[in-house]
């Protein structure tokens, strides 16, 4: 009951911080207002304060006692769309919005520091604070490489996402895979440009996109099993030619690969491995030669059994109300598997859709919008969590191998 009264206390706060940062959202890597809003915070509630990737931030806070260190990472980067609620605090950057969560991430996880660093004497350990710029295009790795997962040495780490498509009052938590490896590529078709009256003397790269297009799509529904490593490889963008009677020297086509292979990159059955070898037959087959390139992207989630059994156990036996707890995988990407990788953790979903009030658009759509009663659970969950881990710290058996 102390922490739920805690958190009780904060409500308005949460609320305050989630719309302050929804009114103001900013572009991976241009987080500039919301990184310094996150450091004066996380300051005044007396942690070590630290810039990484440009405009991330982590807060350490140290225990009163040794022990193992938790990360838990919320992100702050909107999305370049422009907004379409009719709400109070609706984004005031024209063609910039808050249409993932990440406005509620942020402010959640800031009131959770400050509780936390109210009991630092209950801390056997420390927690670094992230708050991730870019996660829309893997800002996590970048911070990684700055040295995030260093000095302390991080343990395990902690993630929630607030989901629209979960109603209300659902918490989704699962062990192993929950979200999709992804990869960005860039593919220029090359081809041979001429007069659409004389294409025999061409090499029409447009007839050749269309045809890789159409061909991929063996790949995810032939080739890979649909329930143990479902594929989707998916067209996002298609440029070629200036004008309509003539045949372009080449066309650019960008998108997605999302998929839980179980394998790595090298392996010959990975889904980018699939795609290169049809997209080079097809260009074969049209005499066309082609540039493929995998911009960026990250690994599959996958949690760890010990780190979600804490998640568990809090969410069924220590919330009040008593969530519905619901199995739940997702072929969205989140570079959260970039921690995930490289210390057990924990990443689960906040059901946030409730019809009544009109928040049931996805995530990503210029009507997005989250039932706010899901920010005082997300809160909630945050500390208690936290608490739990270094409680039970002790038991844990990864940390066990640790030590050896």
């Amino acid at each position: 009951m102390e922490i739920s009264k805690k958190v009780a206390e904060h409500i308005e706060e949460v609320v305050e911080l989630r719309r302050d940062f929804h009114r103001y959202p900013e572009l991976g890597l241009q987080e500039y207002r919301t990184s310094e809003k996150v450091s004066s915070y996380l300051t005044g509630c007396g942690l070590e304060v630290e810039s990484l990737n440009r405009t991330g931030v982590m807060g350490l806070l140290k225990g009163d006692q040794a022990g193992p260190t938790l990360l838990i990472r919320a992100d702050m980067d909107a999305l370049p769309i422009q907004e379409e609620n009719d709400v109070p605090y609706k984004s005031l950057n024209p063609g910039v919005m808050h249409a993932c969560a990440h406005d509620a991430h942020t402010g959640m996880l800031l009131v959770a520091a400050k509780i936390l660093s109210d009991w630092k004497s209950r801390l056997k350990g420390n927690i670094k604070f992230v708050f991730e710029p870019n996660e829309e295009n893997v800002g996590a790795l970048a911070m990684i490489q700055e040295g995030l997962m260093e000095n302390p040495k991080v343990d395990a780490c902690l993630g929630l996402h607030v989901w629209t498509p979960l109603r209300i009052g659902q918490i989704a938590i699962k062990e192993g895979p929950v979200m999709a490896g992804m990869e960005h590529f860039k593919l220029v078709v090359k081809g041979r440009g001429g007069h659409t009256a004389t294409p025999q003397s061409a090499i029409d790269p447009i007839l050749a996109a269309a045809d890789i297009i159409q061909g991929v799509q063996i790949i995810q529904t032939r080739e890979m099993d649909v329930l143990r490593e479902p594929t989707i490889i998916m067209f996002g963008k298609i440029e070629g030619g200036s004008t309509s009677n003539v045949i372009p020297d080449s066309v650019t086509l960008s998108g997605t690969i999302r998929h839980l292979f179980e394998g790595d990159e090298e392996n010959e059955g990975h889904p980018k491995k699939r795609f290169e070898r049809v997209v080079s037959n097809i260009c074969r087959a049209h005499r066309a030669g082609y540039e493929l390139s995998f911009m960026h992207g990250h690994p599959k989630l996958v949690n760890h059994g010990e780190m979600i059994e804490i998640v568990r156990s809090i969410a069924a036996h220590e919330l009040d109300p008593a969530p519905e707890i619901i199995s739940f995988v997702s072929m969205a990407g989140e570079d959260f598997s970039e921690f995930a990788a490289r210390a057990p953790s924990a990443f689960y979903f906040l059901g946030a859709g409730s019809p009544s009030k009109e928040t049931y658009f996805p995530h990503h759509h210029p009507r997005f919008n989250i039932d706010e009663d899901v920010l005082g659970v997300g809160v909630e969950m945050h500390v208690r969590s936290a608490l739990s881990f270094f409680e039970k710290a002790g038991n844990l058996q990864f940390l066990k191998t640790k030590e050896h």
